[in-house]
C-alpha cells in the first residue's frame, strides 16, 4: 500500500491497515512526503499487522514536473521485488500503469484537476498537463478503480476513463478514537486557512460576526511566505495532537467546514461520531456522504456560511436534532465495513474468480 504522510490519505491507511487486521491481511505501507512525525511512528508501530517503509520523494500532487514521481517508481519496484506481495494498493494514481505483475487496486482520494475545477472553476494550467496524462494512464491500467463517493467516481471517469472496473468504497473510521463530552458553546474546525478547497478562510472571516468564538486546528502562518494573520474571535490552536483533536471535538458544539472541494471528508466524519451538528459545503460528495444529517452552505458566499452557523447557535432544539443525525449517519462509515468492503475486493482480485463492479 502506498500513502503520502501529509494529509488524510496516512489517516486513511492507518485505519484500513488497522482494520484488516482480523482477516489476516500484512500491510507493508511505503510513504512518499515529509519524514513520519513522532506520533505518525508511533500510530503505525501499534499496529501490528503493519510495516512502514519510508521515503521522501514528493508526493505526485505536489510534483508538477514529474521528477519525484519517477524515482518514487522505481523504488516501489524495487519494494515489490523483496516484499513480494499479494496486491499493489495505491493511494496515490500515477504509478499504476508501472509493470506490476500483481493486481492492482487505486483507490482515488482527490487530484489536482477535480480540485482547480471546484475552487477556480476552470481547467488545471498547462504545467498539470504531464499530471493528467501520467493520472490517466495510471487509472485505465489498474485493475480496479475505487473512488470514495460515487460523486468522485463520475468526475474521475469524466476526466481520466473510462477505466476496466470500478467500485465506490467509503472511508470509514473506528468509534472508538472519538468520544462524546458536554458540548460548550464554539465552533470548531480542522485545516489550514490557506486551503482553498476546504475554505476554512471563510469562516474565519465571518468569525467577528458570531456570538460564539471560533476555534481553528491549525496554524494562522503561512508554510511558504510566513505572512501571520489575526482575525476577531478566531483562536489559531496550532497542529494538535489525535488526543488533542478528539478532546476538541467532544466538546465543541458546531463543526464546521464550508469547504469547496471535499470528495469525502475525514475530520467531518470525526465531528459526527464526536456529537458535533455539522455545517458544511454545498457539494455533490458532501451531499452523498451526509444527506440530511448536515446543513449545507453556499462555499462562496460568506453571508450564506455566516447566517447558516448563526441559526444552528439561536437554535438549540435544531442543534440537538442535527447533532443526533450527525451521530446516526457516522454509524454508516465505520473502520469496519470500510475492511469489509476492501477484503471482498482484494480477495475477488487475487483469486480472479469474478469481475468487481
Amino acid at each position: 500500500m502506498t500513502a503520502d504522510t501529509l494529509g488524510g490519505v496516512w489517516v486513511f491507511s492507518l485505519e484500513l491497515s488497522r482494520a484488516l487486521a482480523p482477516a489476516g491481511i500484512s500491510v507493508a505501507l511505503a510513504t512518499t512526503g515529509a519524514p513520519l512525525t513522532e506520533e505518525q511512528r508511533a500510530d503505525a508501530a501499534a499496529i501490528p499487522n503493519l510495516t512502514v517503509y519510508e521515503s521522501n520523494y514528493r508526493p505526485e500532487w505536489t510534483d508538477s514536473a514529474g521528477e519525484d514521481t519517477d524515482k518514487a517508481g522505481e523504488w516501489l519496484l524495487q519494494l515489490r521485488d523483496e516484499i513480494q506481495p499479494d496486491l499493489i494498493h495505491l493511494n496515490g494514481m500515477v504509478h499504476a500503469s508501472l509493470p506490476w505483475a500483481k493486481p492492482v487496486v487505486v483507490v482515488i482520494h482527490s487530484c489536482i484537476v477535480s480540485w482547480w475545477r471546484a475552487v477556480n472553476q476552470a481547467e488545471a494550467p498547462k504545467e498539470w498537463n504531464r499530471y493528467r496524462e501520467l493520472v490517466t494512464k495510471g487509472l485505465r491500467s489498474s485493475d480496479v478503480v475505487v473512488a470514495t463517493t460515487q460523486a468522485l467516481m463520475h468526475e474521475a471517469a469524466d476526466i481520466y476513463g473510462p477505466f476496466k472496473q470500478s467500485s465506490v468504497v467509503y472511508n470509514g473510521r473506528a468509534q472508538k478514537h472519538f468520544k462524546f463530552g458536554k458540548k460548550e458553546p464554539f465552533v470548531f474546525s480542522m485545516g489550514s486557512i490557506w486551503d482553498e478547497g476546504k475554505n476554512i478562510s471563510t469562516l474565519a472571516h465571518i468569525a467577528a460576526d458570531l456570538p460564539w468564538p471560533v476555534y481553528i486546528a491549525g496554524d494562522n502562518t503561512h508554510p511558504e511566505t510566513g505572512q501571520t494573520i489575526e482575525l476577531e474571535n478566531v483562536h489559531f490552536l496550532g497542529k494538535l495532537t489525535n488526543n488533542e483533536i478528539a478532546d476538541w471535538l467532544s466538546r465543541a458544539s458546531i463543526f464546521a467546514l464550508p469547504a469547496r472541494y471535499e470528495p469525502f471528508g475525514l475530520s467531518i466524519l470525526e465531528a459526527a461520531m464526536s456529537g458535533c451538528a455539522l455545517v458544511v459545503g454545498k457539494t455533490e460528495s458532501l451531499a452523498e456522504v451526509w444527506g440530511n444529517a448536515a446543513k449545507y452552505t453556499n462555499p462562496n458566499s460568506a453571508d450564506d456560511v455566516r447566517d447558516t452557523i448563526l441559526g444552528l447557535i439561536e437554535d438549540e432544539f435544531c442543534r440537538n436534532i442535527m447533532a443526533c443525525r450527525a451521530v446516526k449517519r457516522s454509524h454508516g462509515y465505520t473502520a469496519e465495513q470500510m475492511a469489509q468492503d476492501y477484503s471482498f475486493l482484494y480477495s475477488q482480485l487475487i483469486r480472479n474468480e469474478v469481475p468487481v463492479y
